[in-house]
């Protein structure tokens, strides 16, 4: 037999693409863990520091998450067999969408197979062509894509301008159609707080539906992690609040909360919901486990943001941009290193990981032209001494390459 090649003519466009990507500087290939997700793990066959994981609190190696895991794999065995609507629901995911809706202090939820599908699925599907969609300019491409899924018409307002999005809003105010409020409750590019309580109360003056995506803000923001609605106490205002189960929460996939008839009518009409395998048990019972740490080890948060902060003032005292100068200021524990050019950053994020640092470089199209980043997330589990360590590379690395004098 022989093996396919990538040589056929059909594709060249995409050769001819991968090459313009290798001229740039922004070609990567993908680096491979070999070993738990942890602050301090092995790519490549390198062990190093880990700068670049959502993995916010440690979970997803926690003992009582892996206990779960295997006794659900025990008793139910290891796939659901079906998608949700036809003979695919189990009684352990309803018990993680009761677990969810209880900790979010909402009615309902409906848990998807990724953040990406809850976000796309619920925009394009709840809105249509005769609607309007409000949309930070920075918000997640899962947004964008629900959007254009959606059809309806798409207004941007600038990055967290409230007073652009009411003009806007003015703007069509009078016309037919639902309008929709969308933003992020943290940017997980930059790092920093959308503000969701005053978009919700400008959604609550003109009649609009209030969305926010807490991906980056579950198991951060808020009371024990509850997110960004919690954090700024506007609970019962937002109609549609979506989450993630794959960053804080340690485990895979996406949810959406808020009323019971907006859950019931996903049920019905959100197409991921509906043409997708449900969540094996094993999956489901880690968040449920998650969910109970939240509750019982509130110090893992408190560890996450004294972390944030000791790694930002580092970072700031050697002299980096960390945000503030042409880009937004980070306010959580995703901290970016400005860099600008993008072959300089993926450059650097290069002698990073060589010198025993994985923190990765950013560039274009994930980030506008001329603001690309090596960008850092912090962790619970991160020790002083490897941060130390780890502050220690980053100044003599860029000191060497000259992203520093």
């Amino acid at each position: 037999m022989t093996t396919a090649t990538s040589s056929r003519p059909q594709l060249a466009h995409l050769t001819a693409q991968i090459e313009e990507l290798k001229q740039r500087g922004t070609y990567f290939k993908l680096r491979i863990l070999e070993d738990e997700q942890a602050a301090i793990c092995t790519y490549d066959g390198k062990r190093v520091i880990n700068l670049a994981s959502n993995n916010y609190l440690g979970l997803c190696n926690h003992p009582k998450l892996r206990e779960a895991a295997i006794a659900a794999t025990e008793r139910y065995g290891v796939g659901s067999g079906a998608v949700r609507t036809i003979a695919g629901t189990m009684r352990i995911h309803m018990e993680l969408e009761e677990k969810i809706a209880a900790f979010k202090n909402v009615e309902a939820c409906v848990v998807f197979q990724s953040g990406f599908s809850a976000n796309a699925g619920t925009v394009g599907s709840i809105l249509g062509k005769d609607d309007f969609i409000l949309s930070d300019e920075l918000n997640h491409a899962s947004i964008i894509d629900g959007a254009r899924l959606s059809r309806a018409k798409i207004k941007v307002f600038r990055h967290k301008d409230v007073a652009h999005c009411e003009e806007l809003l003015k703007e069509i105010e009078n016309e037919p159609g639902k309008k929709l409020i969308i933003t992020d409750g943290v940017f997980s590019m930059d790092g920093d707080i959308g503000p969701v309580d005053k978009l919700a109360a400008l959604a609550e003056k003109y009649g609009a539906i209030m969305m926010v995506d807490d991906a980056h803000a579950s198991g951060v923001l808020g009371r024990n992690g509850r997110g960004s609605i919690d954090h700024f106490d506007v609970h019962g205002k937002v109609d549609v609040q979506v989450g993630t189960l794959s960053k804080a929460i340690g485990g895979l996939g996406g949810y959406v909360c808020g009323s019971r008839d907006l859950i019931d009518y996903l049920y019905h009409r959100a197409r991921p919901f509906l043409f997708s395998t449900s969540h094996p048990p094993s999956v489901a019972a880690t968040c449920i486990a998650a969910f109970d740490i939240l509750q019982d080890e509130p110090e893992r948060i408190e560890r996450l943001w004294e972390n944030t902060r000791y790694w930002k003032a580092g970072l700031e005292s050697a002299g980096f941009d960390v945000g503030g100068r042409t880009t937004p200021v980070s306010e959580t524990p995703i901290v970016p290193v400005i860099l600008g050019d993008g072959r300089r950053t993926m450059e650097f994020s290069k002698a990073l990981f060589e010198g025993g640092v994985m923190a990765t470089g950013i560039a274009f199209p994930t980030v506008p032209e001329g603001k690309a980043r090596v960008r850092t997330i912090m962790n619970s589990e991160h020790t002083r001494e490897s941060l130390d360590t780890a502050l220690e590379v980053f100044t003599s690395v860029a000191k060497r390459t000259g992203v520093l004098g």
